[in-house]
């Protein structure tokens, strides 16, 4: 247990049966009246954040939040297998705890598994990954002043904004984080 008076930045909580992290708070002590927390929450499971104040003296239960890397194996239509490194068990994920996060991706890499008392809510792609270009249009000299950018897509699939003189057959480093181009390998 926790309470309000201990909240630090980072830190997870159980609240109105969902799991939130700690983005901000303030300590607020008015000259008339009692002294009360100020914080804003970010609710894990499904990305929205809100603001909201507390007694000092409110408890509350603390949430761990476990990470556990594993493969990516593949998809089958409906469900994405994911296998264990260390004991080689499997699990199956849908496409709603899924989102966008394996677009650039590809199977038999490591992703990071997030769960809650073991129920998995989100799958957290490495920060960059190297991938080859499948489909690129030739680029145009001389059409621009400077920083032109075109579209590529990927190996995974995903379209990727890259400059001009990527072509098809490069391999390229892209950002997870942002589906960015980062720079040619």
């Amino acid at each position: 247990m926790v309470t309000a008076g201990d909240f630090k930045n980072g830190l997870t909580i159980q609240f109105e049966n969902n799991i939130y992290q700690i983005i901000e708070f303030q300590h607020v002590k008015p000259g008339k009246g009692a002294a009360f927390v100020r914080c804003k929450l970010k609710n894990i499971k499904n990305g929205g954040v809100v603001e909201k104040t507390f007694r000092p003296t409110e408890k509350f239960e603390n949430a761990h939040i476990e990470r556990k890397e594993m493969q990516y194996l593949y998809n089958d239509g409906e469900l994405f297998y994911f296998m264990d490194n260390e004991t080689f068990d499997q699990i199956a994920l849908g496409p709603d705890v899924i989102g966008d996060s394996l677009k650039f991706v590809k199977e038999n890499e490591n992703v990071t598994i997030v769960s809650h008392a073991g129920n998995a809510f989100q799958v957290e792609p490495p920060i960059s990954v190297e991938l080859l270009v499948t489909e690129c249009e030739p680029g145009e000299k001389g059409n621009t002043a400077q920083g032109a950018t075109k579209p590529c897509i990927v190996e995974t699939g995903a379209q990727v904004m890259v400059p001009l003189f990527v072509n098809e057959g490069d391999t390229l480093k892209i950002d997870t984080r942002t589906g960015e181009y980062s720079s040619r390998v």
